[in-house]
């Protein structure tokens, strides 16, 4: 296998509320063999949330056992809690030539280039402050004081959109999907990849007289 067999590498990164969770899950059941990495956190589940679906929840303990081990692939600490992305969950995916999808944020993002520079970075941003806060009072997750401090971690966060090679606004929801989908299939279409996978048919083309 060379490569260009391997699968792509996406990150997508978001404000707290700004809705990549949503987009990706979505994006998920549009495309073939394309899965997204699902982190481990010591925080505890919300509502409708399941183990091995969207989080593997872990205690503490276990959590810095694995950061020992080095099994984490990047890790971060958001509001009080931990979350990490495993090794070996993403180096088996990838080699079999399946896409994966990382739902991280800026920091995590940051890590991981350092180690796959090839992989594709993109942003989600909402449309607007106000409407980032009514979401995030949408959830019925926080209190007030949290947040604030949502909102104030949100503009932070926002100000690193040009770390990344692909910006999407997230206003009609439907829209910002197509936006996701699109990134996803140029990336598979790029040459390299497609000079590797119709190798054959590019040969007997280019020999056809």
């Amino acid at each position: 296998m060379t490569n260009t067999d391997l699968g792509n590498l996406f990150i997508v990164a978001a404000p707290s509320g700004g809705g990549k969770t949503s987009l990706v899950k979505k994006l998920i059941k549009r495309l073939d063999c394309i899965q997204v990495a699902i982190s481990h956190t010591t925080r505890p589940p919300r509502p409708c949330e399941k183990e091995g679906v969207d989080y593997f929840f872990v205690s503490d303990e276990c959590f810095l056992n694995m950061v020992n081990k080095n099994a984490f692939i990047e890790h971060a600490t958001v509001f009080g809690h931990h979350y990490g992305t495993s090794v070996e969950q993403i180096n088996a995916r990838l080699k079999a030539g399946i896409d994966v999808v990382l739902d991280i944020d800026w920091q995590g993002a940051e890590q991981i280039r350092r180690i796959f520079p090839r992989a594709v970075s993109i942003f989600i941003i909402p449309p607007s402050l106000k409407t980032l806060r009514e979401r995030l009072l949408k959830r019925r997750q926080d209190n007030n004081e949290i947040i604030k401090q949502r909102m104030q971690r949100a503009q932070d966060e926002m100000s690193h959109y040009a770390e990344f090679d692909y910006l999407i606004v997230n206003d009609v929801f439907a829209r910002a999907v197509e936006n996701l989908r699109a990134i996803v299939i140029a990336n598979r279409l790029c040459i390299a990849r497609q000079k590797n996978k119709l190798a054959k048919s590019l040969s007997f083309l280019l020999a056809s007289k």
